[in-house]
Parts: structure tokens; sequence; C-alpha cells
């Protein structure tokens, strides 16, 4: 069972390894196009897909669990079913962003705040990167797909390879064509359809003889399609509310001053670093909780589960030592601002505290979507919403805005409490 779990996990772990490349790699060309807004207008761009994109998780995490049941009942019809949906729900979504494009941006910027030159920038990245949809959401769907077959070789091989074209295209672009910062946006947009492109390869190679069961008019059937819609409602909704704490972390933190704006950015990547490391075994959580349930396999179910905590235990034990001996180091990568530095002294208990708060909601989340149990998943982070603006709206006049981070960490703890009650009756009670 430790074999299972790390062959899962340790591919999605080199995988999220390779995903910072591409940040930094976008805001290092950026820096050298000697236009100060252009950095300023990447990391607006890339907010705005965020926030476009987040709504759309459900395209991997509901074709996951879905997939992972039918391996586990050995249902090969019924797992190339679950791949078919997931892509033509892709392609129907991305129709839909390419149709509202314009709308989307002209409402994101009635509430973003930035110099003319940063917005126009932005609006450049945005309506150049946005033809870049269909790839990405179908990306999504397939590493889905790939993860319930208890593939995570073939995702991390995407992964990897769209990161590293992500780079290459967009300092060539960038920095040695005439196309300047447009190349950025162009390159991310090459990176996507050349993972697409290695996906279906994939397929090919490795899956050619599921083709046979594929029934594009029977699959796609909205009357045999309405419970694969009321999963990934459910999970719609969790993507809303994960948008609404991040997006209220960043608008909170904004109103103290551009100081503890830029400290609060640095500790939410440092805050979310070894979770890199933390969704691996989510993964791996996702597919075995999904093959055994699909099997109706008890032991193995209990005994992954088990074993899956036991691997996040040692991650927290190692990434709490390296938050709390080198914090202000990590810090210092980020930031040369003195003024930064010394600011976020004070926030760097945080630090140390997030793996052993946080460990539990990120594995639970990965056990649950196996579990296909995406009421109590959607449950979770309302409940979580609730948890982190209560605690703001209560503590903020007393501790300022260390109350921030006291309401980030509300909201894993009502996670953790929410999807531990429900663990029996949702999870270890759907296999006998």
């Amino acid at each position: 069972m430790n074999r299972r779990i790390l062959k899962l996990a340790i591919p999605s772990i080199l995988a999220n390894i390779s995903v910072p490349l591409v940040g930094m790699a976008d805001i290092a060309v950026a820096g050298r196009l000697g236009n100060a807004a252009a950095i300023g207008a990447i990391a607006v761009g890339s907010m705005l897909f965020d926030l476009l994109y987040w709504g759309f998780s459900f395209l991997r995490v509901g074709t996951g669990g879905l997939t992972a049941q039918a391996y586990g009942r050995r249902d090969l019809r019924e797992t190339i079913t679950h791949l078919t949906r997931g892509i033509a729900t892709s392609a129907a979504s991305a129709v839909l962003i390419i149709a509202i494009q314009w709308i989307f941006v002209e409402f994101a910027f009635l509430f973003i705040d930035c110099t003319p030159e940063v917005e126009s920038l932005s609006r450049q990245y945005f309506f150049i990167r946005v033809w870049a949809a269909p790839a990405t959401l179908s990306l999504m769907a397939f590493k889905g797909w790939f993860i319930g077959m208890q593939n995570t070789v073939s995702p991390m091989i995407v992964d990897i390879s769209v990161n590293v074209v992500n780079v290459a295209a967009s300092i060539w672009l960038g920095l040695y064509t005439p196309m300047g910062f447009a190349g950025i946006a162009l390159g991310t947009v090459i990176a996507q359809y050349s993972g697409l492109l290695l996906s279906i390869i994939l397929l090919l190679v490795k899956y050619r003889d599921l083709f046979i069961h594929i029934d594009v008019r029977r699959d796609v059937r909205i009357s045999e399609m309405k419970p694969y819609f009321k999963m990934n409602g459910d999970l719609f909704l969790r993507a809303l509310c994960f948008m609404a704490i991040y997006c209220g972390y960043t608008t909170i933190a904004a109103r103290f001053g551009d100081i503890q704006l830029a400290v609060s950015s640095i500790m939410m990547k440092l805050l979310m670093l070894y979770s890199y490391f933390t969704d691996g075994f989510a993964f791996a959580g996702e597919a075995l909780v999904g093959r055994y349930i699909g099997a109706n396999d008890h032991p193995s179910l209990t005994d992954s589960v088990k074993l899956i905590f036991k691997w996040c235990a040692g991650i927290v034990v190692l990434s709490t030592a390296v938050y709390a001996v080198g914090g202000e180091w990590l810090v210092r990568l980020m930031t040369n601002e003195q003024d930064v530095i010394q600011a976020s002294r004070p926030f760097l208990i945080w630090l140390t505290l997030m793996p052993l708060f946080s460990c539990m909601a990120f594995v639970w989340d990965g056990i649950f979507i196996g579990a296909t149990a995406s009421t109590s998943i959607r449950n979770s982070m309302i409940w979580a919403v609730v948890a982190f603006y209560l605690v703001w709206f209560i503590f903020r006049s007393q501790t300022g805005i260390q109350t921030l981070y006291i309401a980030y960490f509300a909201h894993l703890i009502a996670r953790d409490i929410f999807l531990s009650a429900r663990a029996r009756k949702d999870v270890f009670s759907k296999v006998s």
C-alpha cells in the first residue's frame, strides 16, 4: 500500500514543484522590458485568470473522483465516458469564456484599482491568453481522468512539459522578438495547446483500447449527465467559496497599506509552499479512495487512508521545522525590501503553524473527492467562509491585521472539524 501511495504521490509532487517556475519566468521577462508597469500587469492579468478558471476546477475534481470509482468497479466503458463528458463540458465552458471575455474584463476592472498603464497592459495580456481557454479547461479534465485511472505519471509529464514550454516560449517571444510584453501571453497559449496535444498522444498510446467504448451521443445526453452536473454544481460552489476567502484575504490586506499587502502576499505564497508536497498525497487519496470504494474493498480503503495521513504527518513535522528555522530566510528569498522583511517578522509564527492546521483539510479534500462526497465538500467550504468572515468582523478591532491570519486559520479549522465529523458517513460507509 505504501508503494501504491508513493507511486501516485511522487509524480504529482514533482509536477507541483515545476509550477512556480512559470510565474517567476513571466515576472523576470516583464522586468527586463524596461517598463515597471509590465510587472504589475502580469500580476493583475494572472489574477484575472485565477478568478476565471477557479470556478471550473470541478472539471478536474469531478472527473477524477467519478473515474476512480469506475476504475475500481472495472467498468472500462464508464471510465472513458467520464473523460468524454469532461472534454465536452470543457469545450462548452471554453466557448462561454470566449463569448463573455469582454464583459468579464470590464466588470473586473470596476473593482481592480491600478494605474491606466497597468490596466492597458493587463487587458492586452488577457485578450491574448484567453484563447488558450479550450486547451486549459480540457487539460483539467485530462488531469482528473488520468488521476482517476491511477496514473499520475502522465499528468506529471504533461505539467512539466507545459511549464517548460511556457518558460521557453515566453522568454523567446518576450525578449527576442518584436512582440515584447504580448509575447509573454502568447507563450502561455502555445504552452497550453502543446500540453493538450501531449495529453492526446498519451491517451492514444496508453488507452487506445478504451476507444471502442466511446459513444459521444450517448455519453453527453442531458438525461445521462444529471448526476454529473449535480456533483459538479456542488464543486462549482466550493470553488466560489475558495474565491471568497482568498479574494477577501487580499482585499482586506490591501486596506492596511502597500507594505502590509506585500507582506500578506508573500506570506500566502509561503503558507502554501508546503502544499506542493501535501497535494501529492491528496491526489493519491483521491485515486485510491475512489478505486477502493468502486471495488467495495473496505480493508484497503481504511488502510490507504491511515497510511496517507501518516505520510502527511511526516510532511507536517518536516515543514514545521523548516518554517521555524528558516522563516525569515524564505521571506528574504521573495524580497530584498528591508521594510517588508521587517514588517513580516510578527507574522512568521503563522508559517510554523500552517502545516499542523492545514494538512488534515487538504488530505480530507482529496479523500472526499475520491468518495464523490460533493455535498459535504461544498458544505465544508460554506462553513469555512462563515468562519473566516465571522472571525474577521468580530476580532478586527482588537488585533488589527493579525486578525486576517487568525481568520484564515479559522477557515482551515472549520474544514478540519466538518470533514472529520463527516468521514465515517460519507467515505467509510460507502463500502461494506
